[in-house]
């Protein structure tokens, strides 16, 4: 086995245990709320909602920006003493930037609860605050590791600050509400999770970490490697900042619109904390979008910079293929059965129309994240994070226009237009940088055949289910059986569909994350056919 060869198996294995470890840390992130919801209802969802973004926010651009920034300046340091000098930098500028968020958090945090509507919000965002000192060491040991392609202890620290996070703030809220603390105090005590799990990423980190090196700091552009650390981490991590960007928008929006409309302050926090519930549906819905990018793209960055062969073509199809397929069928999916959903996470049925429009960003953002992370690894930034920001400020518009009209359903279009002209941008731009057709005409007519047995399947099912199989039961667990079983019959039908058109090859499922399965089922479907 050549040198070559090894290199790259060794970085697949790195990629390997950072994907599954983002995938635990997602789906982490995506279903502590619904217990967390169950646990201060809609208002106190409201509450943490609001806050959420502020904190999200610093925690991408460090911990996932800046450690990618981290990692590429290190990669390509010729020394060792270059190395060091460059992590001193990254520190010290990290640190400064730091320390001026936590002084601006801290100061005006009052000034951001009253341009919410919520004066109350303070004790949260100045909670909240003190994530940001950690980020610092948190990004740049991140960065050292996997410039080294020591993915194991990244992927130990992701999921270990996590599972604490989501563990203090299930029980510090469940003994807060117990206590009879208000709501606000149980947001107070979720933002302090935050703040204790990104404290434990770094001393994982530092337990795995080992450097020997006390030789003298070579000279490097320290003004060339901020400017690097900046550009870098922002425009890698904007696809990843775009939803809870949209989500501040709706922090600063929604609630203040719905009470200039008449609203009274207690019913417009509960609309707004319905309308949040469509947040951890479409994060679970965006997981494997958010997979494809983190698995497939260092396959298209490898071949493409291969000089023979067909290069990049193919995985750049597959994995644009395999966002729309699934990006487009959990779309539709969860809209069909969302209000039983709604009712199985949330207890009730509220929003249900403003949550099913919702549900349609999981197809957007199914197509943004790969998308992106492909131009990115081109090479091709500054575009699609101009068109990212461009989709934001359509966003905000059509929250100002329409909220005032529909309530929070208003906000769900928004949404879907923010992201529609991002992704339809980011398409005609891809088109323009690689001139390779995405997918066949067969492709689509396919994709709408599977829909169509899908819709065929679940509602006359949901039907009969809902009024004459489970209706002896109680509302909620009857809503369970429901949606679970219309998941499952609905998910099968549109597998069986795609497996039988064979729109997706067998060699392609394998290069999938967990797609071997799926290549053994649909080479058993299509056995008579061969």
């Amino acid at each position: 086995m050549s040198s070559a060869d090894w290199n790259m198996k060794t970085f697949m294995k790195g990629a390997s245990i950072l994907t599954i470890s983002a995938i635990v840390v997602k789906l982490l992130a995506a279903v502590y709320r619904i217990p967390f919801q169950n646990l201060v209802g809609d208002k106190g969802f409201y509450i943490y909602q609001q806050v959420y973004p502020f904190i999200g926010i610093f925690i991408v651009w460090t911990s996932y920006g800046f450690a990618v920034a981290v990692s590429k300046l290190l990669a390509g340091s010729a020394s060792k003493g270059e190395s060091k000098a460059v992590m001193r930098i990254a520190l010290i500028y990290l640190t400064c930037l730091s320390v001026s968020f936590f002084i601006i958090l801290m100061v005006f945090a009052p000034f951001f609860a009253n341009a919410m509507g919520d004066a109350q919000l303070v004790s949260l965002l100045r909670a909240g605050a003190y994530i940001v000192l950690i980020m610092p060491m948190l990004a740049v040991l991140k960065g050292s590791f996997q410039s080294e392609g020591r993915m194991t202890p990244v992927a130990v620290s992701n999921v270990g600050e996590q599972a604490l996070r989501v563990a203090i703030i299930l029980v510090g809220t469940w003994v807060a509400v117990r206590a009879g603390a208000s709501l606000y105090t149980a947001g107070e005590v979720a933002m302090w999770g935050a703040v204790i799990g990104q404290a434990l990423g770094v001393v994982i980190l530092a337990l795995f970490y080992r450097n020997a090196y006390k030789g003298p700091l070579e000279r490097v552009d320290t003004w060339g490697i901020v400017k690097e650390l900046t550009f870098v981490s922002l425009s890698v991590s904007a696809s990843s900042l775009i939803l809870l960007l949209f989500q501040m928008v709706d922090s600063f929006t929604v609630y203040n619109s719905l009470l200039a409309k008449g609203i009274v302050a207690d019913a417009a926090m509960e609309m707004k904390g319905v309308y949040d519930r469509g947040q951890p549906l479409v994060q679970m819905g965006i997981l494997i979008a958010s997979t494809l990018a983190l698995a497939i793209v260092p396959l298209i960055s490898h071949h493409a910079a291969k000089k023979s062969g067909r290069g990049a073509e193919p995985f750049i199809q597959l994995t644009f293929r395999t966002a729309f397929l699934f990006g487009w069928a959990a779309a539709v999916g969860l809209a069909l059965v969302l209000p039983y959903v709604n009712e199985m996470l949330f207890e009730t049925r509220d929003g249900s129309v403003a949550l099913i429009i919702f549900s349609f960003q999981i197809f957007w953002l199914s197509l943004i994240l790969p998308l992106t992370a492909i131009l990115q690894g081109a090479g091709k930034v500054k575009v699609p994070t101009l068109l990212l920001f461009g989709g934001l400020l359509v966003k905000v518009i059509a929250n100002q226009w329409l909220v005032p009209h529909v309530d929070v359903t208003g906000a769900a279009v928004a949404g879907n237009i923010g992201f529609t002209v991002i992704a339809l941008g980011l398409l005609l731009y891809f088109k323009k940088v690689w001139s390779v057709r995405l997918a066949p005409v067969r492709f689509y007519g396919w994709l709408l055949t599977a829909t169509a047995a899908m819709v065929a399947v679940i509602i006359p099912w949901m039907i009969v289910a809902d009024q004459f199989l489970f209706d002896n039961l109680s509302s909620r667990i009857g809503a369970t059986l429901t949606a679970l079983t219309a998941v499952v019959l609905g998910a099968g039908v549109f597998l069986i569909v795609v497996m039988k058109s064979r729109i997706m090859a067998e060699k392609e499922w394998y290069l999938l994350p967990f797609g071997r399965r799926f290549a053994r089922v649909q080479l058993w479907l299509t056995k008579n056919r061969r």
